[in-house]
């Protein structure tokens, strides 16, 4: 049944409904995302925040280790997940045998909230960027041992390297065009990670060598400072806090249907207020079809939109975003539509 209930005082807008077939405790496991464990409980997962309960002694909720215990419990009738700590995690209380000797052990790492292995390419590499950004970009115009194309370990030349602050750069060419799939307008560029690059020599042209390059490089391409910080990856999923009317105008990796883990890219971001960890309904466009029986000739109805599936974005730019599908309940296809949830 759906429990709308209160969070330090303050009224929430969204009710929380259990799965009918939720369990009262689960141990965490390796590979397993806050996502996930979510899931479990809960109807809608993103709403994990609302029921969070922790015992007031584990300093960061959010790392929850491999080991921990989640419970189902109610206060004052209200649904509660809380959190045990179990003997893998940092400063868990377990009884050790002391010996006199050095013992290296790793320490264990925190689950994600979503699987970043599928985003994690995404959160560096990849972006979107103007035309201009990309025409006044410093640009290969040789490479060096009279190479074709740069591999790892080649050396390249690029001119209008003017900025030496920056020693570490990302190659990239221009992908696709994202444009709105209602007025046409552009809203960016794909920008396609195609190595990386660090400055060997500063001058005119500079000398830089390439790195981690997941394709060849070749005169002409261009290149973008590397971000000095590393993007968040820690996401935590919520509600848009306005509504939002979007459509996927791209997915990766050419594929005609879109399934659960795969990025796709919206026709929404940061100018529509759109924030990384928004979570958005995604509704499969209604196909427009002929009434056979009292339409006639040429008479047409639009079938109304079907939800499909629901996916959170981890990326956003200024008019675009990269959103992960975290469920799907039917095909997804290009132009859907994705709303508040």
């Amino acid at each position: 049944m759906g429990l709308a209930f209160l969070l330090s005082g303050v009224a929430l807008a969204e009710s929380v409904t259990l799965r009918p077939d939720h369990p009262n405790r689960y141990v965490v496991v390796k590979g397993d995302t806050l996502w996930g464990i979510s899931a479990r409980f809960l109807r809608d997962p993103w709403l994990w925040p609302e029921v969070w309960s922790v015992n007031p002694q584990i300093r960061n909720p959010n790392l929850i280790y491999p080991g921990d215990a989640i419970t189902l419990a109610y206060v004052n009738g209200k649904p509660r997940l809380r959190l045990q700590r179990g003997a893998s995690a940092p400063h868990g209380m377990r009884t050790v045998r002391l010996v006199p000797e050095v013992q290296r052990e790793p320490l264990p790492k925190a689950i994600p909230t979503i699987p970043l292995d599928a985003i994690r390419p995404f959160l560096t590499r990849t972006t979107v960027v103007s035309k201009g950004e990309l025409a006044d970009a410093p640009y290969v115009v040789d490479i060096a041992g009279e190479h074709l194309v740069g591999a790892d370990g080649n050396r390249i030349y690029v001119r209008r390297l003017d900025d030496t602050t920056h020693r570490r750069f990302v190659v990239v060419r221009q992908g696709d065009t994202y444009r709105n799939p209602r007025t046409g307008k552009i809203l960016g560029y794909e920008a396609i990670h195609l190595a990386d690059a660090e400055l060997v020599r500063a001058g005119h042209p500079a000398t830089l060598r390439l790195s981690h390059a997941d394709q060849e490089v070749r005169i002409g391409d261009r290149l973008l400072p590397l971000p000095a910080q590393r993007l968040p990856d820690d996401f935590v999923p919520q509600a848009p806090k306005r509504p939002v009317d979007g459509q996927i105008i791209s997915v990766f990796h050419g594929v005609s249907q879109i399934g659960q883990d795969q990025v796709v890219v919206l026709d929404v971001g940061k100018e529509q207020g759109i924030r990384a960890g928004d979570v958005l309904a995604i509704y499969q466009a209604g196909r427009r079809i002929r009434d056979t029986v009292e339409g006639g000739i040429g008479r047409t109805v639009s079938l109304p939109d079907e939800r499909a599936g629901i996916l959170m974005v981890f990326r956003p730019f200024r008019r675009v975003s990269y959103a992960l599908v975290m469920s799907a309940t039917r095909a997804i296809h290009l132009e859907d539509v994705v709303r508040n949830p």
